[in-house]
């Protein structure tokens, strides 16, 4: 297996239109959506971490911050920003999202465990985030993320570069009152 150096990028800059509040400042028991992503991209095996913000300007410890100054027009503007600031020693980076909070370290574990150079993670076999790009794609990656869609052009165009990888947890994500309070159940 392949070892490499893996950066971890949270996308956390949405206003949380539909909640009325920022995603990154919801809280999970006690703590923060925003740190909850970075410990998860942490615990994956991810370092630096960074992290996308936009609506909210909050202070993440552990974490490098980047201000997304056009984050209204969606996460292509984050992924974009998030991949520029990433070190020049990443190899490759996984991407997760903010409003997430029941993906699982195993998850992002498994990403670079595949040894693959883009992947993507599967629940039930429906692919969902976090993902991990190789560093050769991020340019093509950043040209083709634009509005609310991140990778995703990326992924559709190359399906021959896409490795699919199985991962435990669950992908739901938090973006309505309902959602809010499935979460504050748990």
């Amino acid at each position: 297996m392949r070892r490499f150096r893996v950066a971890g990028l949270l996308l956390a800059a949405g206003q949380g239109a539909r909640l009325g509040r920022p995603k990154a400042l919801l809280e999970h028991q006690g703590e923060r959506l925003v740190d909850r992503g970075v410990r998860l991209l942490e615990e994956g095996g991810c370092h630096p971490v960074v992290v996308v913000l936009g609506a909210a300007t909050v202070q993440v410890r552990r974490a490098v911050t980047v201000r997304n100054p056009d984050w209204p027009d969606g996460m292509g503007s984050s992924l974009r920003i998030g991949l520029a600031a990433l070190p020049a020693e990443a190899e490759a980076v996984v991407v997760a999202l903010v409003d997430q909070p029941f993906v699982r370290p195993e998850a992002v574990r498994a990403l670079i465990a595949s040894g693959a150079e883009v992947a993507v993670a599967t629940y039930g076999g429906r692919r969902r985030n976090p993902v991990l790009i190789g560093r050769r794609h991020f340019a093509e990656v950043a040209a083709m993320a634009r509005g609310d869609v991140g990778a995703r052009p990326f992924l559709a165009a190359h399906p021959e570069l896409v490795t699919d990888v199985p991962c435990p947890g669950d992908p739901a994500d938090i973006d309505t009152p309902e959602d809010l309070k499935l979460l504050e159940a748990e």
